[in-house]
């Protein structure tokens, strides 16, 4: 087997332009690999997460907040990523994107696994989101529930490729600052 042939261990990297931006032009590599071979960042790709993303979209327009009408879950993930480097074009900036992203994830999670908990959700693990949360009670916790499970996906799957980038672009892994 050729070298080419052969899968890459580690993501593909992103270089600095001039400008302080990145250049672009493995930035579809470096998300491929990432869904590819990333436990985690592949979850993107799940059926489950996929219902979550349409029901995320259906529920924000029927409650009148602007959407962007992402074709899928992994569209909205790239793009994601993809403003988050190019916003955040400095190792402070960036750190601090991840700090939100790992607080968020902490409070979505924190948020689901109590609503499961006390609504016996996790008795079948290979249940749907959408399916589980048909056993609430109130619209109000189907949403906060169903919000908790799409942002718990989307900000873990965010936090490991925008981890790897601050790690390769700074030349130390990124360290959560503050509570």
């Amino acid at each position: 087997m050729s070298e080419t042939a052969q899968p890459q261990t580690e993501p593909p990297k992103l270089r600095r332009m001039p400008d302080g931006g990145f250049d672009t032009s493995a930035f579809g590599d470096l998300l491929e690999w990432f869904l590819n071979f990333d436990e985690r960042t592949a979850r993107i790709r799940h059926p489950d997460t996929e219902e979550l993303f349409q029901w995320k979209q259906q529920e924000d327009a029927s409650r009148g907040v602007p959407t962007y009408p992402f074709a899928n879950a992994e569209e909205r993930f790239a793009v994601g990523v993809f403003q988050a480097i190019q916003e955040n074009k400095s190792e402070p900036l960036l750190g601090l994107w991840i700090n939100d992203l790992m607080a968020a994830l902490h409070d979505s999670r924190t948020t689901k696994m109590e609503i499961a908990e006390a609504n016996s959700l996790a008795e079948d693990p290979e249940m749907f989101s959408v399916q589980k949360a048909a056993k609430l009670t109130t619209n109000a916790e189907k949403r906060v529930y169903l919000t908790s499970c799409w942002l718990e996906t989307l900000c873990t799957a965010e936090a490991r490729v925008l981890g790897w980038i601050y790690q390769d672009l700074y030349g130390r892994p990124f360290t959560p600052t503050g509570p």
